[in-house]
């Protein structure tokens, strides 16, 4: 497997939470994906790829249905995307992402849970050079499918060679340029592969090691951020726990 596919299955429960907090995270993407592109899927590719998301993490159908109707709804919030960084303790870089409708309310937030931990919250682009911003797509894998000659016809979309399959679930995954993503979405749909779900992530580049206690601390940390309504992911440069 790859490092962006360890990382990311290794901190997936830390950084995701709980189940009901996944759904909440959904709720809102669905939300900005039918204001900026109508409720139909088969018209608006940003939900097409949400949804399959959502059913990738289980969402019920009927939650999905709620989502789409509430966000028509004329008194709905406008969500902003806002990304805060810092570094918490023992000097792990944090990358918080955030949906929100009140961004005065989200900074002091996150920023009360920075200085809770003793930590210290940078300006915006601080931590960049420590992290990989990717856009990364889940699908599943064609029968009999060849790799080589699928990475060769995708990589001038700005698709990395390297890639990582999931045996049991039949899934791929491959990572981008964020800017790619439109253009890596069209492919895959137009070239009939299913259940497509793309998303953004921050990987690493360079994890730092830390005591048994101190991960206990910063997953704390990580824990309080997440309790967080607006909070989405939290991003951090510990090395995981493998399993």
């Amino acid at each position: 497997m790859g490092r962006a596919f360890e990382y990311r299955k290794a901190t997936k429960l830390k950084r995701w939470g709980h189940m009901a907090k996944t759904f909440t995270r959904l709720g809102k993407q669905i939300a900005i994906a039918v204001k900026s592109g109508g409720p139909e899927p088969e018209n608006n590719p940003a939900l097409r790829s949400v949804i399959a998301v959502c059913k990738r993490e289980n969402m019920p159908k009927d939650n999905i249905e709620r989502a789409i109707k509430n966000a028509m709804g004329k008194d709905q919030s406008e969500y902003k995307t806002m990304t805060y960084e810092g570094y918490g303790p023992h000097g792990i870089a944090i990358f918080v992402d955030t949906l929100t409708d009140n961004p005065t309310r989200t900074v002091a937030d996150v920023r009360s849970i920075f200085n809770k931990f003793g930590g210290n919250m940078g300006t915006m682009g601080s931590l960049a050079f420590l992290f990989d911003h990717k856009c990364v797509f889940t699908f599943k894998k064609k029968a009999d499918m060849d790799m080589d000659e699928f990475i060769l016809e995708v990589i001038d979309l700005g698709v990395e060679d390297e890639y990582d399959e999931d045996e049991e679930e039949g899934t791929l995954t491959i990572y981008g340029e964020p800017t790619s993503y439109s253009s890596i979405q069209k492919y895959l749909e137009e070239n009939g592969y299913e259940d497509v779900g793309g998303e953004f992530t921050y990987i690493p580049n360079d994890v730092k090691d830390v005591t048994a206690e101190q991960r206990e601390t910063i997953n704390k940390m990580v824990e309080r951020m997440e309790e967080f309504d607006d909070v989405q992911t939290v991003y951090t440069n510990m090395k995981p726990e493998m399993e």
